[in-house]
C-alpha cells in the first residue's frame, strides 16, 4: 500500500479511477484533483460515503489544487478534453498538450520522486509531454493504452470464440491509435494459438474491431468516450507498481533503441514495479509486424512534429 496516490481529472476516467484505486485499497489516502470547483470534493465524498458498504479503509479527498497531493508516490493523470463524434485522438494534440504539461509540472512540484501514469489523449504524444515539462526519468512516465487496447482485443475474441475472457493470452503494442498493433502471432487460448480456432478473415475484422474499439464507444455515446475500462487498465498498471508484482503489461514507454525506434513513446511488453518500469522486453516478431510496429511509431513521432511545429 502506498500512502497517497493522486489522481489528477474528476471526469468520468478519473473519477471510476479513484473509486477504484480506493477499493483496492492501494493508498490510504487517494487525493482527486480537478479545476472544476466542487466537483472533485463532492465525488470524493461520495466515493468516501461508499467506503462501509464496500469495505476499503482509503480515504478519498478532492481538491482544486495540487498541495493536498503533496507527497503522492503515484499519479494517474486523466485531465484533458475527451474525444467527440467525427474527432481523432490526434485532434486533441494542442489543447490537452497544454494542460498536462501544466498537470506535468505541478506534480514535479509537489512530489518530485514520484510516477506517473498517463491516460489523456493522444496518450502516447501526452507521455512524451509530460516526461519534459516533469524533467523525470523514462522508468517513471508510462503510458496507460496497450492495457486497454489488449482488453479490448481479448473481449472481441472471447466473444467470437465463446470462451472465458481469462483464458485469451494476448498482446496489443504500438501507439494508440488506429495504427495499433495487436500482435496474433503471439495470440493464444490456453496456450492453443488463435489461429488454430479462428479464420483468418474473423481474425483480421476483430483486429481491425480492435483498432476502432474508442471510436465505436464514441460513436454510441455521443458526448463522451470510454471510461469503464480505461480507468479499470490504469488501475491494474497502478496495483502492479504499489504491490511490486513484476507483470508484463503492454505499456506505452519513451524508447531508446529497443525494436529498431528512438525517441518516441509507443506501445511495448513493460515489466512493471516498485520502481515504475523496471524493464523492457524485447519480443521477436514477424516481419509484418515489426513494419506494423515501426509505422505506429512514425505516426506517434509526426504528431509529437506537428506539436513542436506550432510551439
Amino acid at each position: 500500500m502506498f500512502n497517497k496516490i493522486t489522481v489528477v481529472g474528476a471526469g468520468n476516467v478519473g473519477a471510476t479511477a479513484a473509486q477504484r484505486v480506493a477499493e483496492k485499497n492501494l493508498a490510504r489516502t487517494v487525493v482527486m484533483v480537478d479545476v472544476v470547483e466542487g466537483v472533485p470534493q463532492g465525488k470524493g465524498l461520495d466515493q468516501w460515503q461508499s467506503a462501509p458498504i464496500e469495505g476499503f479503509d482509503s480515504r478519498v479527498v478532492g481538491t482544486n489544487g495540487y498541495d493536498a497531493a503533496a507527497g503522492s508516490e503515484l499519479f494517474i493523470v486523466t485531465a484533458g478534453i475527451a474525444r467527440k463524434p467525427g474527432m481523432s485522438r490526434d485532434d486533441l494534440v494542442k489543447t490537452n498538450a497544454g494542460i498536462v504539461g501544466s498537470v506535468a509540472r505541478e506534480i514535479a512540484r509537489v512530489a518530485p520522486q514520484s510516477i506517473i501514469i498517463v491516460v489523456s489523449n493522444p496518450l502516447d504524444v501526452m507521455c512524451a509531454v509530460a516526461m519534459k515539462a516533469s524533467g523525470f526519468p523514462r522508468e517513471r512516465v508510462i503510458g496507460m493504452a496497450g492495457v486497454l487496447d489488449t482488453a479490448r482485443y481479448r473481449a472481441f475474441l472471447a466473444e467470437a470464440m465463446s470462451v472465458s475472457v481469462e483464458d485469451i493470452q494476448a498482446m496489443v503494442l504500438g501507439g494508440h491509435g488506429d495504427t495499433m498493433v495487436p500482435l496474433v502471432s503471439y495470440t493464444t487460448v490456453s496456450g492453443i494459438p488463435v489461429t488454430q480456432l479462428l479464420p483468418k478473415d474473423q481474425l483480421e475484422a476483430i483486429v481491425t474491431r480492435t483498432r476502432n474499439g474508442g471510436a465505436e464507444i464514441v460513436n454510441f455515446l455521443k458526448t463522451g468516450s470510454a471510461y469503464y475500462a480505461p480507468s479499470a487498465a490504469a488501475v491494474q498498471m497502478a496495483e502492479a507498481i504499489v504491490l511490486d508484482k513484476k507483470r508484463i503489461l503492454p505499456c506505452s514507454a519513451w524508447l531508446t533503441g529497443e525494436y529498431g525506434l528512438t525517441d518516441v513513446f509507443c506501445g511495448v511488453p513493460c515489466k512493471l514495479g516498485r520502481q515504475g518500469l523496471e524493464q523492457i522486453l524485447e519480443v521477436t516478431l514477424t516481419a509484418a509486424e515489426r513494419a506494423e510496429l515501426h509505422k505506429s511509431a512514425q505516426s506517434v513521432s509526426d504528431t509529437m512534429k506537428v506539436l513542436e511545429g506550432n510551439g
